[in-house]
């Protein structure tokens, strides 16, 4: 999986298509991902110890990694590895070939 926490992505499918958010959590094995403010869901919770108040909280859900795109200078790029002359792995924007 080439997306890690903190990148920033645009969705482009789905319900929210057309959102940008930062990646707050990443499941590879899972190919999924959690990002700010995109795909939340309403919950319910009484009241507890951990949550005196209760009420209603917005909840961010995971959802497939292939309907994001990583956000490059402003525009959608997919992204892609280098090798550089040190043994170091890099990613890469592919259409401008520059580091990310």
């Amino acid at each position: 999986m080439k997306l890690r926490k903190g990148d920033t992505v645009e969705v482009v499918t789905g319900k929210d298509k057309g959102k940008q958010g930062e990646v707050d959590q990443v499941f590879p094995k899972s190919n999924k991902i959690i990002v700010h403010g995109v795909n939340t869901a309403s919950k319910h919770s009484k009241p507890s110890r951990a949550n005196e108040q209760g009420g209603i909280i917005e909840k961010d859900l995971p959802f497939d990694a292939s309907n994001v795109m990583f956000v490059h200078g402003g525009r959608t790029v997919r992204l892609g590895y280098k090798m550089k002359d040190d043994g170091t792995k890099v990613r890469i924007a592919r259409p401008s070939g520059d580091e990310v």
